[in-house]
């Protein structure tokens, strides 16, 4: 996890405090007001099985997406453990279970096709803690809002206008780019560049979590979010670098409500700086002209920085269709750190619940997705250079195009069940291999 042990001691108090509490705490049930919540304990459990066609390329390389039929598989389970501790101070801990098998052991895709799917997934169950966290709010009037119940989330009211402090073990997407229509895995689309920003390499362990401190200041009318986190020793790796001054990832974002022909939507814009010990594709084209042979980004590794940015916009198009729209893109001199190979991408969406044929549970979603890599990544690879997902050997470049829709079916009253199909071009950025499909079924409960 780290070898922080500051970090280790405010882990244990937290989940002693949150031990200590839950003991002594009054179920919502049994309270007066029952929109109210002293503390929870939620569940989740998400299975995924996906099966990919073969289908044909000109050559394949050391990471390519495989050519033949293979069929990929995930579990995940959390429990989600929370409790109001002290006058605006909630803490959360979520123990979490996953499995998983994915495609080509993960590799030859920009945009993988499960989010649900971790970099160190495996055949055997896993079980290690994905949350363990502080939020403290402090209002400042302005009215209140009611927050209903959700997993992390206790139900209660805020004031309108407040800070929000979040300290601790979390997800960066858990507090950046919520966008309501293209951001949870469990629930809609499933591929990793509909789950947020495509070329926000946010910093996380191989699991998707880190640890460090983030600060909103929440309007009704707007929000503004900034946050620095750990990033992982090594290119994504399991473990994070607890040394948060010279390796860091540093997140801001802004946030804006709007109405349009009487429908409202959210506007953010995201700026992201990330500092690490990475190497750089020009430094390793340069070195191979020098030496000869093969450009390698594992041997040019030093401390730099990696900027850049995105938009995000959700709209209520009616009562019951959302539509979402992002871009993003980062400078593209440096390799992947913590997420996935993408340097710039442009996704957008609609979302329509079922109430229309009497299934309000019931939710279907269409999305398209272009990714693109910059000038020197492409080259990079198009002389045989590996990256951590990517590398066919050669490259004949072309954006990388995926089209995704599901239809996510209410099977019972906290069970989902959802068809998912995913339509891949130029597969890892190659006009020379694919296109890839890809069927997958979803089985989503909550407790």
């Amino acid at each position: 996890m780290t070898d922080c042990p500051a970090m280790k001691t405010v882990q244990m108090m937290l989940c002693a405090l949150l031990a200590i509490a839950c003991s002594n705490a009054t179920s919502a049930a049994d309270s007066v007001d029952e929109s109210f919540e002293s503390w929870q304990m939620k569940f989740q459990t998400t299975g995924v099985v996906q099966h990919k066609p073969g289908f044909s390329a000109a050559y394949s390389g050391p990471n390519s997406l495989l050519t033949n039929r293979e069929n990929s598989r995930s579990v995940t389970a959390t429990l989600y453990l929370g409790v109001r501790a002290w006058s605006g101070g909630e803490l959360y801990f979520n123990p979490e279970m996953a499995l998983g098998v994915p495609f080509s052991e993960l590799r030859g895709l920009g945009g993988f096709n499960n989010g649900e799917m971790a970099r160190t997934s495996g055949a055997d169950p896993t079980f290690y803690r994905a949350r363990a966290f502080l939020r403290q709010t402090w209002g400042f009037g302005g009215g209140t809002q009611t927050i209903e119940s959700a997993p992390n989330q206790l139900a209660g009211k805020v004031d309108a206008n407040r800070l929000v402090m979040t300290l601790g073990n979390v997800s960066a997407i858990d507090i950046f780019d919520a966008n309501k229509y293209s951001h949870e895995p469990r629930r809609a689309f499933l591929n990793w560049s509909l789950m947020t920003y495509g070329a926000w390499d946010y910093p996380a362990d191989a699991r998707g979590y880190t640890q460090g401190a983030a600060l909103e200041l929440v309007t009704p009318d707007w929000a503004l979010r900034a946050g620095r986190f750990m990033q992982p020793k090594d290119s994504n790796g399991l473990p994070l670098n607890s040394r948060i001054m010279s390796s860091y990832g540093d997140v801001i974002e802004g946030e804006r409500g709007y109405t349009l022909a009487g429908q409202s939507g959210r506007i953010r814009m995201l700026a992201f700086r990330n500092q690490a010990v990475m190497g750089s594709f020009g430094d390793a084209i340069a070195l191979a002209n020098a030496t000869g042979g093969v450009p390698d980004v594992t041997r040019v590794r030093t401390a730099q920085a990696k900027i850049g940015g995105g938009v995000s916009i959700e709209y209520d198009l009616t009562r019951d269709t959302g539509l979402f729209f992002r871009a993003s893109a980062h400078d593209g001199e440096t390799e992947t750190y913590a997420f996935t190979e993408i340097d710039r991408s442009v996704s957008g969406g609609i979302v329509v619940k079922g109430a229309r044929w009497q299934r309000a549970e019931d939710e279907v979603g269409l999305a398209m997705v272009a990714n693109g890599l910059s000038s020197s990544h492409r080259d990079y690879l198009a002389r045989g250079g590996q990256g951590f997902f990517l590398g066919d050997g050669r490259l004949n470049y072309r954006s990388e195009q995926i089209v995704e829709t599901y239809y996510s079916f209410k099977a019972a009253r906290n069970l989902w069940l959802t068809l998912d199909y995913q339509h891949v071009r130029n597969p890892g950025y190659n006009a020379d291999r694919g296109p890839g499909n890809f069927f997958g079924l979803r089985v989503h409960a909550e407790l």
